[in-house]
């Protein structure tokens, strides 16, 4: 598991419904957005087009900018995750899928694989985490939202730092990467409290200095 630890301590979440607030096209900001977070040190890239103001209804123009983000990644050596589409995550061969509670099922993502991609889950409660905690087919598990978050409109309830402790307490020791309302200002307690890494959105696509934000959330001077 300490090449799957590797991947999230900078973890980054973006589609172009991330980066509506500036001028331009949202597929060129958001191709702006990642190269400059890979150049400063990101560790993993999640390509999430969902929702409201994305690409979701228009699957070729997605497609194309999923391969776009892919490459970008392959150039700096950092896994390239997708956000449930299992379809697309297939046709480009994504290194991996991360999922929700009420996303796709492991299992059937698994099924129809020629290869092992990296498998990553949402957790929302203990409950989840220790149902889970010993499944060889999950990687890791994304763990939140820890605080308040604007990024996502369907957002779990607010599980807070302490469900990060109370999942090390129970004896989960698959990676966790903690999600939701995490900033530069917060990084260091998330990390404090048991998680291996942090995932960010806003954090990143809406710095006015992403160098600065990525050396901060990776805890760096």
């Amino acid at each position: 598991m300490n090449n799957i630890r590797s991947m999230l301590p900078v973890y980054f979440i973006a589609g172009t419904q991330d980066c509506r607030h500036l001028t331009g096209s949202p597929a060129e900001n958001l191709l702006n957005i990642l190269q400059r977070a890979l150049k400063a040190g990101i560790t993993c890239f999640q390509f999430r087009e969902k929702g409201t103001n994305s690409l979701a209804q228009d699957p070729p123009l997605k497609r194309r900018l999923a391969r776009q983000c892919q490459q970008l990644c392959r150039q700096f050596n950092v896994p390239f995750i997708i956000n449930d589409d299992i379809e697309l995550a297939l046709s480009i061969q994504a290194d991996g899928i991360h999922v929700g509670q009420k996303d796709t099922p492991v299992e059937s993502i698994l099924a129809r694989v020629a290869y092992k991609p990296i498998i990553g889950l949402s957790i929302n409660t203990l409950e989840q985490a220790v149902a889970n905690k010993d499944r060889p087919d999950i990687d890791y598990f994304g763990i939140g939202p820890i605080f308040a978050t604007q990024s996502k409109a369907d957002h779990a309830p607010i599980v807070g730092l302490e469900c990060i402790r109370q999942v090390r307490r129970l004896g989960v020791t698959k990676p966790c990467v903690a999600i939701g309302g995490i900033n530069e200002m917060n990084a260091s307690d998330v990390r404090d409290s048991g998680a291996d890494g942090v995932a960010v959105i806003s954090a990143i696509s809406q710095s006015a200095d992403i160098a600065r934000t990525v050396r901060a959330l990776a805890l760096q001077r």
